[in-house]
């Protein structure tokens, strides 16, 4: 059975190919999966590859000027050091495994805020995360 927060997750990662295609990446893969962490879009703009952490929430409806009221949640906030440590090794996987060992490539986040009441979605691109 899938639950709503994989529902939610998953809504989140398609406006963000959306997002991400509108914005003139291309979509390499989506899902990369390793016994030690997954990355959840990989795309490339101008010969950079970037691997794309998915945030997702859905709330009922409204948003703040920032996207959140104020005593909500940030999706944001759980990509720990631990995460992104995780994520690293994730992506040092992808890069060995396509033999990409002189590619220019950078973590980013995607931030989507799904308002059922609204159906409407708002993304917010975090870029280079480790730095």
């Amino acid at each position: 059975m899938v639950s709503h927060n994989n529902i939610i997750g998953l809504l989140g990662e398609d406006i963000a190919c959306k997002f991400l295609s509108g914005k003139g990446f291309s979509i390499l893969q989506r899902n990369y999966h390793k016994k030690w962490g997954e990355i959840d879009i990989i795309a490339e703009k101008d010969d950079v590859i970037h691997f794309v952490e998915v945030k997702s929430i859905s709330r009922v409806s409204g948003f703040g000027e920032s996207g959140y009221t104020a005593d909500e949640f940030m999706p944001e906030e759980n990509i720990h050091p631990w995460k992104i440590k995780r994520l690293l090794r994730t992506i040092n996987s992808y890069l060995s495994e396509k033999h990409l060992y002189d590619t220019e490539w950078q973590l980013d986040a995607l931030i989507v805020v799904l308002d059922r009441g609204e159906k409407k979605a708002r993304v917010r691109m975090i870029e280079n995360i480790t730095t």
